[in-house]
């Protein structure tokens, strides 16, 4: 039995990063394929990360969203702790 999946979407991916035992404190999807689904930029912040180098963030959000990963092509990943978001959004 083939199941139909849904294409992959900006609120389904953040809902689903939310959901995850990352437990981020902010999320924020964009899709950069003109709506088609298949390339995306993620920003991900959570305490999680705290100790994980950038390979093993990567593969603990790419964990998260496994299931949509097959079907998007491209998936960009910003992640961050809490300490490193608020020193970027302060601009230092």
């Amino acid at each position: 039995i083939v199941r139909p999946v849904a294409m992959a979407s900006e609120a389904m991916l953040e809902a689903k990063l939310q959901a995850s035992s990352l437990a981020p404190t902010h999320v924020k999807v964009t899709d950069e394929s003109d709506g088609c689904g298949a390339k995306f930029i993620c920003e991900c912040v959570s305490a999680k990360f705290e100790g994980m180098g950038r390979l093993e963030r990567h593969q603990a959000v790419h964990a998260a969203i496994a299931e949509e990963m097959q079907q998007i092509h491209a998936f960009t990943i910003k992640a961050w702790t809490p300490a490193q978001y608020a020193a970027k959004s302060s601009g230092a």
